[in-house]
């Protein structure tokens, strides 16, 4: 999906994610899921600039899995002059967490660069035995 290169964007990408995969994944996943999808859309606004149109593109991929389905996430932007790294925030700073939201709910997340942008992904793998709220209850 695409959303505009605009707060509400993460707003709109965090509904029709909560939408499509309310009976698909378990409620803890799912609300990790949110989390970190509000990050890297709100995180892709604030530093970054948007696709042609004014736009940022959102996805999702599931993948079938013996313990339950795996979740990328992904989230593109027209890129920034430096790319997403985390960084130290005092206790009492405004901001500065997001990634370290991010690197703590997903199992692994990363950054792709191309002509066109950068795409910042994060999977959530419920192999992950680091995590196990992330297994469907059987």
């Amino acid at each position: 999906m695409v959303v505009p290169h605009h707060p509400t964007g993460a707003r709109l990408a965090r509904h029709r994610l909560a939408d499509e995969l309310t009976d698909v994944v378990p409620p803890a996943l799912l609300a990790d899921l949110v989390a970190v999808l509000a990050e890297l859309v709100g995180n892709a606004v604030r530093h970054a600039e948007p696709l042609p149109g004014g736009v940022v593109r959102v996805a999702w991929r599931l993948r079938p899995g013996p313990t339950g389905p795996s979740v990328e996430l992904r989230v593109t932007d027209g890129g920034a002059g430096a790319g997403p790294r985390m960084r130290a925030a005092s206790p009492d700073a405004i901001d500065g967490r997001g990634l370290h939201i991010v690197a703590g709910l997903a199992t692994r997340w990363g950054v792709e660069r191309d002509g066109l942008g950068q795409s910042v992904w994060a999977e959530f793998d419920p192999a992950d035995t680091n995590r196990p709220d992330l297994v469907a209850a059987g």
